[in-house]
């Protein structure tokens, strides 16, 4: 295809502002699928925990066909956790279509795309989205994204954007912000009108940036990036340039090419400058490697990733109920499985302890981590994690830690507790505003460490009205001591299983996370103590059986329900001295020495 008919755009957005159910939209009515297909919804969130969750956790590319036109989008993360996949898959396009919520207007994830989007120099199209929600606020959230575009110092031809109000659920786009039209032709335009052609000669010699690497079981791993100039042809040989040393080159034959046609990959012999396209067959191919002629290897420049702000050590099972139902369970089967992840994943880093079997695994924050961990589990991995905690850096010889921007939208009556609850997390409130729907929206800056163990009792202070936005904001002097937490755990002290007269008595010192017949061991942690410090109970002690019979002796006793923790509020639970059990059928929380008297002897020290 012509490079003037193509255009290549990312979707950029903030969490859960429509930019999957708007490709959705495109891809329905460019006619990649057939009229009687049956296609789900949010097709391009294909990963299980994305569907489960209803977010996006991995770029994803396809392409459609408009008119003459052949536009690659790429799909992108909303969640601050997944910043390093927007910042790197922005190399790879010419424009972006920044989607912001007719509601809720720009948020902190909206921010942050939008910086790097303004820093590479791209032009930007604002779709407003959801415009049919009966409390849409269009003017308003007009006027929020100008002020935002200001604020981050856009130039004048990055002000001058175009505005496209859009209901991607109804498939329909206008550029009146009074009416709809009948179809999504109107974005369809304006992204063949505002983003410009790819640039690059044809005759040039190769230069292919791979922005993202995906892996087949087939055929191994399969390299995605632009073409920059030149063209690459099948069975070609190149030279593939690492960018982290140029120095490094290695000769390679091109086995396998393909470009994108909606959700398919279609195999080309060649392909040329400004096509989006993936290769296999090339092996030992990175993120940020530049595919070179062989004539004139010449690397191209790769965005420079954030730094991850939380860690975690990941280690070998080591519990009396170790090896019952995972898969993978040896220290050599977690190493290769970590390092594996470190071909995909730009934003996560792994660290040899002076332990054998343990692993310091490092990421841009808590979702991001349990998000590997949820997907470990499922492979059949099973393994223990600590504590996650914040990686302080020392500059100027002064200890500095990772801040966080929180922007919180609560109703009226909780605003006063959470102010309180983050204030003696180190939080210093920022704005304070009204927000729509009767909410206020509260701008907090405190520490990353101050919001550990934060989310699960901020549903309960806003009884599960409050919304919860965070965003990296660098570092900070060290702000002091935080304490967060203001319970303890209740500890079995006998292995077994967990019987109704055992539990009743536990009950009473605090809430379960354990029920009747499960089976327990010393030094687990079966429930949190309504008050500091941690309570050793036995679960399975049994009614000792008398021949003497009182009044009322054989009323049944009632437990109430357990609270079943799931991963995200066992990592938040969990001390310093605690760790997170992880196999595929179960999550449990335990002691690191599980022996009563060398825990008592270790806190001593």
């Amino acid at each position: 295809m012509n490079i003037n008919n193509i255009r290549n755009i990312a979707i950029i957005a903030h969490v859960d502002h429509g930019k999957t159910t708007l490709v959705d939209a495109l891809l329905q009515q460019s006619g990649t699928f057939r009229e009687n297909e049956q296609v789900e919804d949010r097709v391009m969130d294909s990963n299980e925990i994305e569907k489960e969750r209803g977010i996006t956790i991995l770029s994803k590319n396809t392409a459609v066909t408009y008119k003459d036109y052949k536009i690659n989008i790429i799909d992108t993360p909303g969640h601050a956790d997944f910043g390093g996949e927007v910042e790197r898959v922005l190399k790879m396009v010419n424009g972006v279509v920044l989607v912001v919520d007719a509601f809720e207007g720009p948020m902190p994830q909206t921010k942050f795309v939008l910086k790097k989007a303004l820093e590479l120099e791209l032009p930007v199209i604002v779709c407003v989205n959801k415009i049919d929600r009966p409390e849409a606020q269009a003017e308003a959230t007009i006027d929020k994204v100008i002020d935002l575009f200001i604020e981050l110092g856009a130039n004048e031809n990055q002000l001058d954007c175009p505005f496209v109000f859009a209901s991607a659920k109804s498939g329909t786009a206008s550029l009146d912000i009074e009416k709809q039209d009948e179809n999504m032709e109107a974005l369809f335009e304006t992204i063949v009108e505002f983003i410009p052609a790819p640039k690059g000669e044809i005759d040039d010699n190769l230069q292919l940036l791979i922005s993202t690497i995906d892996y087949n079981d087939y055929i191994g791993r399969i390299g995605i990036g632009k073409v920059d100039s030149g063209k690459i042809k099948l069975n070609q040989e190149a030279i593939i340039v690492n960018y982290e040393n140029p120095e490094i080159k290695k000769k390679v034959r091109i086995t396998k090419i393909y470009e994108f046609d909606g959700l398919k990959r279609v195999e080309t012999d060649e392909s040329s400058v400004g096509n989006i396209i993936a290769v296999s067959g090339v092996e030992g191919i990175n993120i940020g490697d530049t595919i070179c002629d062989l004539e004139k290897p010449e690397p191209l420049p790769f965005v420079k990733i954030s730094e991850p702000t939380m860690a975690m050590n990941f280690s070998v099972n080591d519990s009396p109920f170790a090896g019952q139902d995972g898969k993978y369970v040896t220290s050599r089967q977690l190493r290769d499985r970590l390092m594996k992840e470190l071909q995909t994943d730009v934003g996560l880093k792994v660290e040899l302890t002076d332990k054998t079997d343990s692993f310091k695994v490092l990421g841009r924050g808590e979702l991001h981590l349990s998000i590997l961990i949820e997907n470990m589990r499922r492979e059949g991995y099973e393994f223990q994690v600590s504590k996650p905690e914040v990686l302080i850096k020392e500059i100027d010889g002064k200890k500095n830690e990772p801040m966080e921007i929180v922007t919180i939208d609560v109703p009226e009556e909780f605003v006063g507790a959470v102010i309180e609850k983050l204030g003696k997390r180190k939080g210093e409130l920022i704005t304070m505003n009204p927000s729509n729907g009767g909410y206020t929206r509260l701008e907090i800056k405190i520490p990353a460490r101050g919001l550990i163990g934060y989310r699960s009792e901020f549903m309960t202070d806003t009884k599960g009205n409050g919304i919860m936005n965070t965003i990296f904001d660098g570092y900070e002097p060290y702000k002091g001591e935080i304490s967060t937490r203001s319970y303890g755990s209740l500890v079995s002290f006998e292995t077994g299983e967990a019987i109704t007269y055992g539990l009743h008595s536990a009950q009473e010192r605090g809430i379960l996370f354990i029920g009747a017949g499960e089976k327990v061991y010393s030094g687990m942690v079966v429930g949190q103590n309504a008050k500091l410090g941690d309570i050793d109970v036995n679960v399975c002690k049994k009614k000792q059986l008398t021949n003497t019979r009182s009044s009322g002796a054989d009323d049944s006793m009632k437990l109430s329900p357990p609270k079943k923790l799931s991963l995200e509020e066992a990592l938040e639970f969990i001390e310093d001295d605690e760790l997170v059990e992880i196999t595929p059928n179960n999550l449990r929380i335990r002691k690191e020495i599980l022996d009563k008297n060398k825990r008592y002897k270790a806190k001593k020290r």
